[in-house]
């Protein structure tokens, strides 16, 4: 019997269609196992490996967690009592050591504990060898969750981290930026109350490495924004900003951009040249001119260049300008902006309030009381920007 020529053509029809299919899904098969091989590529920095393999979902897995601040208990001591000691007065008899020296203060023997550890703290750092030279080289290649995890744990001081080192319990803790180390006077090295030279001693701040490790994503940038960047003010071997590049950068943090503001007129040559360490090189960026705090203004880095990064950055800002009407306002616009305090991981400030033991040095600078200092640094770290003393 002759099959009718439309019924053919039906039949013709679904032969291509199933055919096609059949191709489709065999071309597919192999660019899905072409697609897994490929993301199963190793990189290598420093002589460390790390697969690149399930890479594309890392960048939402580390991130989307509620943000909380857990004060140390010597920390939430000294902000329930600091009234009744007198910290809420802007005067110069005020004496912040008192709790250090009083061996009968409430938390005068846990104050003593962290400070015992924190000479270990720093034995360990300065000891610490890094494998991995530069952490953003390994995090843009691509690597799965559990393998940025295990990177970031090999930029642990100890196997059990940072809560070993301190078994006091007294470092403060941020959901977002890891620990760091309790909000206490003298606003620098606890030493300082004994020993006057210990004024520029900086193995005081505790920093959580791994914390900003697990933030890092494949697009991050690392970035200071450096508020009164005199490379020779203190006369040292080693300045205090550069001491803090140093041990970002022993921990594999190589920054994409410094930028430092500096009113002081300093000629660009001997900035360059004799000041500058030459591994900085490719990122500084000296802007020999004063900050002000304009909202909005091009001479305010908190509008004019820290809008101009995002939250999967890793922004590191420092403060330190020694004038009260300058500083205290942008302080105060990064505490309540929450575009700009969601951009910054950690901020360094020299708020120059009244203190006894540190008269001889702020001297007229002085304004505010300790009270104001407490509070204004315990709400930015409420914010989860670690916030630190700088000397």
């Amino acid at each position: 019997m002759q099959v009718p020529i439309m019924m053919r053509n039906i039949h013709s029809s679904k032969v291509f269609i199933f055919t096609t299919i059949i191709g489709f899904v065999l071309i597919t098969q192999q660019s899905i196992i072409h697609l897994i091989q490929t993301s199963e590529s190793n990189v290598t920095v420093d002589n460390t490996s790390f697969s690149t393999r399930d890479s594309i979902n890392n960048d939402t897995k580390l991130h989307n967690k509620v943000e909380t601040y857990a004060p140390a208990p010597v920390e939430v001591a000294i902000m329930q009592n600091l009234i009744e000691w007198g910290w809420d007065k802007a005067e110069r008899s005020v004496k912040g050591c008192s709790i250090w020296l009083d061996d009968k203060a409430e938390i005068y023997d846990s104050l003593h504990a962290f400070r015992a550890e924190l000479k270990d703290y720093y034995e360990k750092v300065d000891s610490y060898i890094n494998s991995v030279k530069n952490i953003m080289e390994v995090v843009r290649e691509g690597i799965t969750v559990v393998e940025q995890e295990n990177l970031c744990k090999s930029l642990r001081i100890h196997p059990e981290g940072l809560n070993a080192v301190f078994p006091s319990k007294q470092l403060s803790k941020s959901s977002r930026t890891g620990y760091m180390e309790p909000l206490t006077t003298p606003m620098r090295h606890p030493d300082f109350c004994n020993n006057r030279k210990a004024l520029m001693d900086m193995k005081y701040m505790v920093h959580d490495y791994e914390a900003m490790c697990l933030s890092l994503k494949s697009t991050s940038r690392i970035v200071l924004i450096d508020m009164g960047a005199s490379l020779s003010f203190h006369r040292r071997d080693v300045v205090p900003i550069v001491h803090l590049l140093n041990e970002y950068k022993k921990f594999g943090f190589v920054f994409d951009h410094i930028y430092g503001f500096e009113i002081t007129q300093q000629d660009p040559n001997e900035v360059y040249n004799d000041l500058l360490p030459e591994e900085f090189m490719s990122s500084y960026h000296w802007i020999n001119v004063g900050v002000n705090a304009t909202h909005g203004g091009k001479l305010n880095p908190l509008d004019s260049i820290l809008r101009s990064f995002n939250e999967d950055d890793l922004v590191v800002v420092k403060l330190d300008v020694d004038t009260t009407s300058v500083e205290v306002p942008l302080a105060k616009q990064l505490l309540n902006d929450d575009s700009l305090n969601k951009l910054v991981d950690q901020f360094y400030f020299e708020h120059h309030v009244f203190m006894n033991e540190i008269a001889p040095w702020w001297g007229t600078s002085m304004e505010g009381s300790l009270k104001d200092t407490f509070d204004l640094f315990s709400a930015l770290r409420e914010k989860a920007v670690a916030t630190h003393f700088w000397p």
